[in-house]
C-alpha cells in the first residue's frame, strides 16, 4: 500500500459562476422554481372550486394580492426564457430532413414559435 493521497480538485459552490456557458444554464434550471409556485396556485384553485363558492373567493382574493402577482409574472417570465432556450436548442439536438436536406434553423425555431402562438391563440379563443 502507498501512502500517497490521491489529487483532489477543490471544488467551491460558486463553480457556476465563473463561465457564461454555466450561469446560463443554471438560470434556465432554475425557471421551474417559480412555476412550482403557479402551478401549486392554481392546483389550490382547482380546490378551492370543488369547495364551493365562498372557496373560490377567497382564492380569488389571494390571488388579487400584489405579491401573488409578481410571482405569476416571474413565472410567465420564466417560462417564456426557457422556451426560448429550449427552442433555440432543439434543431442541434434533434436536427430536421427533408428530402434529405437539413431544414435551416431559423425555421425550426420559428415555427416552434408558430405553434405556441396558435395554441395560445386557441385557448384564449375557448377561455
Amino acid at each position: 500500500m502507498s501512502n500517497r493521497k490521491p489529487y483532489v480538485r477543490e471544488m467551491k459552490a460558486t463553480w457556476w459562476q465563473k463561465h457564461n456557458f454555466y450561469r446560463m444554464y443554471m438560470l434556465r434550471e432554475a425557471t421551474v422554481l417559480p412555476l412550482i409556485l403557479f402551478t401549486l396556485y392554481l392546483t389550490f384553485g382547482l380546490g378551492a372550486l370543488v369547495k364551493g363558492p365562498e372557496a373560490w373567493q377567497g382564492w380569488l382574493d389571494f390571488m388579487a394580492n400584489p405579491v401573488i402577482i409578481a410571482i405569476d409574472i416571474l413565472a410567465l417570465l420564466a417560462s417564456l426564457f426557457h422556451a426560448y432556450t429550449f427552442f433555440g436548442m432543439m434543431p442541434q439536438v434533434m436536427p430536421i430532413r427533408l428530402k434529405g436536406k437539413l431544414i435551416d434553423k431559423k425555421i425550426i425555431i420559428l415555427s416552434q414559435w408558430a405553434a405556441v402562438a396558435a395554441i395560445s391563440l386557441i385557448v384564449l379563443i375557448i377561455v
